[in-house]
């Protein structure tokens, strides 16, 4: 939601929208165990936060002032207690006035970049330590490329039991779906995409997107924003 203001001042990229956790939630949330062909655990983004907020001279109460959430969870982050989830990430990011490529970058930037599927990059994983349904995977498949102005991810959705709210923000987002079934809301407009089917909108435009029925979603997801 805008609440009047221009949509930079409002920035929640799609990483929020479908991740449906973009405060610190009063829910206990730990990481999903690692699965047989997961590769390598998520990527500690404590430490990298810590450096970022380090060398902008800020303190955690700083950056809770700016983005909503409590010194306690903002340190359990950078402990990396918790795997925070993106769309906190982005909150976090947008206080510290850094790309969100800067947090899930492996160090080295290149001109281009090639990920084999064995080598993706877990920015994120989640479930409800409580054992509800919800929950989801992002993967970078792109963390190294130089100056890019889009980010893409594979995602993996799960039915979700969450009460979501429709976002608005700067940029444009295009999503292809390979697996399940995926519900779109564009302000009045609803439908279901199914795998092989894709859509690509401003995200101006009040939007919601999540998994649709009872099993699994993956779908590829691609953010452009000039902000970055």
């Amino acid at each position: 939601m805008t609440d009047g203001k221009k949509p930079a001042d409002a920035y929640r990229n799609f990483l929020e929208d479908i991740g449906d956790f973009s405060s610190e939630t009063t829910e206990e949330v730990q990481p999903l165990e690692k699965g047989a062909n997961e590769g390598d655990q998520p990527a500690s983004v404590g430490r990298r936060v810590r450096m970022v907020r380090n060398e902008k001279g800020m303190t955690t109460e700083d950056v809770g002032q700016r983005t909503g959430l409590s010194t306690k969870y903002l340190e359990q982050i950078e402990a990396d207690e918790l795997s925070p989830p993106l769309g906190v990430l982005i909150k976090i990011g947008k206080a510290l006035d850094m790309k969100l490529g800067r947090f899930i970058s492996t160090g080295e930037v290149k001109p281009f970049t090639v990920v084999r599927k064995d080598e993706r990059q877990i920015i994120s994983r989640y479930t409800s330590a409580q054992g509800d349904q919800y929950g989801y995977t992002y993967e970078s498949l792109a963390p190294d490329k130089k100056d890019r102005h889009m980010e893409p991810f594979m995602v993996t959705l799960v039915p979700s039991k969450a009460k979501k709210e429709l976002s608005e923000h700067e940029g444009q987002e295009f999503i292809y779906v390979l697996q399940g079934a995926m519900e779109v809301i564009l302000e009045d407009y609803t439908d279901v995409l199914n795998a092989g089917d894709s859509i690509y909108y401003d995200s101006t435009i009040p939007h919601l997107v999540r998994c649709h029925g009872d099993k699994e979603t993956v779908i590829l997801a691609v953010l452009y924003t000039k902000n970055g």
